[in-house]
């Protein structure tokens, strides 16, 4: 404006005076950037203003919870309506900011244990939730408009001067503390122990402002370890299915797996059905994925050569450490993963993303937000889409587009392969397969926008069933991709109402295709295919090295 002058450093002044603060409250108790944990609430309340966007580090697996308990121990009073920026709602803590009247506003990914109460705090209106996010599409706010004023983070270890080691769960922590201490934003880390010299630098300490050494380690949830002995017949079932009717017809290399049983069994018939087929060295080369203890038999068999990895497993330490031509590995042999990197190899650098969910509707929509629980939806948007900007090709992803683009006059391009894999009916016999999504319902109590669809149905390739394998890509109108869909559905009302007449058809066409159609014997699928039937097993297949948690020692 004429006769003013812009101040173009705000930001910068800010950030010094919350510094200054800080300095003066703590004095001699804040050694460099070391805060003793007695006085973190302190810390807090000095550097937090009112109305702040807060980044806390809560992954699928690390939390930073120490600093999540320390964050409601603030006063209301003095500190209220943050906006909260978490990938994970993990914690009781991450929702009793809100309860509490400390934060008032959410962006988040995935909310998981706390899916239920997230629900329920939204009906009441306490929780006004800003979007739910995919990981990379949240990461990539932090760096346009949701850029963090303050970020808390977890790591294994600090130096004195601040440096960090976040060890194998590296996890989105890179994403966090790059967005806000490029922009003049504050960093706290939690971390487990302080030593002299690390293990290896994943934060250079002139990122990091403060550092807190937790009176306990942080919290780890071994979330992608599955029990074998829980794995059903129906599920190895569908498992050969998937092997035989998807990754052998399209010669799929390289994979990202969704959590659950159903990608489980397939792992783990790996070694033994996809071994029978000969398909060693043609399939599962290449994975974007956890450690899932289940690949171990895989791994061990020679089909695996590589995986990135978006955050580490329990457990898993020295059997990653021991297999470097595997895994992506530091010089001092833990492992280095990276949500976002691994976000941004899923969903270019993979083929084909296979997963389950909870609802899918008759144009192939699938959605975790369900009336009572708001489950989010970490990185399946970002695995379960078709990466319209990719422009490179493989076999998998040619065979696809080819199949998508029969009969019209186009140019030439590839398919991401997007598989839903759900048995019929969940748990407590709720139906997968539904007329209308609950997310229609859940948007209007949320007020969101649109309503929170996890996969939109024009990205799904396939959708498998205990019944069969759906391709829709051979659909060529939308009554034909109703009628594929209600043709897997079972014994749902969804599938109950198929016209049994065009669904034969359909079938016919090989667009619907039954275990039988496969060449596939039912009575093949029991649990002598899985390569290890329990976790006892896996560690026998580890040579030892798997180590895992107390709750699954089961033997």
């Amino acid at each position: 404006m004429q006769g003013s002058k812009r101040e173009w450093d705000h930001q910068q002044k800010n950030r010094a005076a919350r510094l200054t603060r800080a300095a003066g409250v703590l004095g001699s108790a804040l050694n460099g950037k070391l805060v003793s944990a007695e006085r973190i609430v302190e810390l807090l309340h000095s550097v937090i203003e009112s109305g702040d966007r807060v980044c806390l580090e809560g992954n699928n697996q690390k939390q930073a919870d120490f600093l999540a308990a320390a964050l409601c121990q603030m006063e209301p009073a003095r500190v209220h309506d943050l906006h909260m920026l978490l990938s994970v709602l993990a914690l009781p803590e991450h929702l009793d900011l809100f309860d509490k009247g400390i934060a008032s506003k959410l962006d988040f990914s995935f909310s998981g244990p706390q899916g239920a109460q997230l629900a329920r705090l939204v009906a009441a209106g306490k929780i006004n939730i800003g979007a739910i996010h995919t990981y990379l599409e949240l990461f990539g706010r932090y760096f346009i408009d949701l850029t963090p004023r303050v970020a808390m983070v977890a790591a294994q270890a600090a130096d004195r001067h601040g440096n960090l080691y976040t060890g194998p769960n590296t996890e989105d922590t890179p994403a966090i503390v790059e967005a806000t201490a490029f922009k003049n934003g504050i960093v706290i880390a939690q971390v487990n122990e302080i030593v002299d010299v690390l293990p290896r630098v994943d934060v250079p300490a002139d990122w990091v402002d403060f550092v807190v050494q937790a009176p306990t380690p942080h919290y780890i949830e071994p979330l992608f370890t599955r029990d074998p002995a829980l794995i059903s017949e129906v599920q190895v079932l569908m498992a050969m299915m998937a092997i035989k009717g998807i990754y052998a017809e399209y010669g799929v290399e390289r994979i990202n797996h969704g959590i659950g049983f159903d990608t489980a069994a397939i792992e783990l018939i790996l070694p033994t059905y996809a071994e029978s087929l000969g398909l060693k060295g043609k399939i599962g080369r290449h994975w974007a994925l956890n450690p899932h203890p289940a690949l171990i038999p895989a791994i061990e068999a020679g089909f695996v050569e590589s995986v990135h990895s978006f955050g580490s497993e329990l457990g898993m330490e020295r059997y990653i450490e021991s297999r470097p031509d595997i895994f992506f590995v530091g010089r001092d042999g833990s492992m280095r993963s990276n949500r976002a990197m691994c976000q941004v190899a899923g969903h270019y650098a993979c083929d084909m993303f296979i997963g389950s969910t909870l609802q899918i509707d008759l144009q192939g929509n699938s959605s975790t937000a369900t009336l009572g629980r708001i489950a989010g939806f970490g990185g399946a948007p970002n695995m379960g889409s078709d990466a319209r900007g990719r422009r490179h090709s493989s076999p998998a992803w040619l065979k696809a587009g080819q199949q998508a683009q029969q009969g019209k006059n186009k140019i030439p391009r590839g398919q991401k392969l997007v598989v839903q894999i759900v048995e019929t009916f969940r748990e407590h016999m709720q139906p997968a397969f539904v007329e209308e999504l609950d997310a229609w319902q859940v948007a209007e109590q949320a007020k969101l926008e649109i309503p929170p669809v996890m996969i939109y149905g024009d990205d799904v390739t396939h959708i498998l069933t205990e019944e069969g394998i759906a391709n829709l890509l051979l659909c060529r109108t939308e009554e034909e991709r109703e009628q594929a869909i209600r043709g897997v559905a079972g014994y749902t009302a969804v599938g109950m109402a198929r016209d049994r007449k065009m669904v034969e058809n359909l079938r016919d066409r090989g667009i619907i295709l039954r275990a039988e159609d496969m060449g596939i014997d039912k009575r093949m699928a029991t649990r002598d295919l899985l390569a290890a039937k329990n976790m006892k097993d896996l560690v026998r297949a580890s040579g030892g090295l798997y180590a895992p948690p107390k709750r699954f020692r089961n033997w």
